[in-house]
């Protein structure tokens, strides 16, 4: 009996903690404010989620690592849509926990100088967005759209890197026809 209560209490603890390492902010829950270290075409500025907002539109994906061969997809991806975001009056901005040096050279060479990444290297607003992989030495591979009234739209979760673009787009375009209704 003792046996099967540890065995039930293990299993559960492991179940609750598998839920929390992966388990993305959902749509309609408010995106938490942040400003971070970032670049563009390898310039330096610093990047203020509220500020975006009030342009428009945010497409925040969170992706591992600079130059493995997954982020360097996604980022091509991203780099290849931006006619399309730009359209939607969508700012597009990558997260990793890599050095903002590292994420300059990547701003030019991987995302070809058309949107611009973000330094989170404490890894401070990758766990605010439940975006942190269990080891906690990178970001997990999560993208969100975010409404300019700080509303997320859409959440994406997925070790691919290769929906993640379709997917932004189509949350970004049901919302510009949901929004033009009314």
């Amino acid at each position: 009996m003792a046996k099967r209560k540890l065995f039930g209490l293990i299993l559960t603890a492991g179940l609750m903690l598998s839920l929390q390492a992966n388990a993305a902010l959902p749509p309609g829950d408010k995106a938490p404010a942040f400003t971070l270290p970032a670049s563009l075409a390898g310039h330096e500025f610093s990047f203020s989620l509220a500020k975006a907002l009030k342009k428009g539109p945010v497409v925040l994906y969170f992706y591992p690592a600079a130059f493995t061969p997954g982020c360097t997809i996604e980022a091509h991806d991203f780099a290849e849509a931006m006619d399309q975001f730009q359209a939607l009056n969508a700012t597009v901005i990558g997260i990793s926990m890599d050095q903002l040096d590292t994420l300059k050279k990547f701003s030019v060479s991987e995302c070809r100088n058309r949107f611009a990444v973000a330094a989170d290297e404490s890894g401070s607003v990758s766990a605010l967005y439940d975006a942190r992989q269990s080891h906690d030495t990178h970001a997990a591979r999560v993208s969100y759209v975010i409404a300019p009234d700080g509303k997320i739209l859409l959440s994406y979760e997925n070790r691919s890197p290769d929906e993640h673009v379709s997917r932004t787009l189509a949350a970004l375009q049901k919302w510009k026809a949901d929004s033009s209704r009314h």
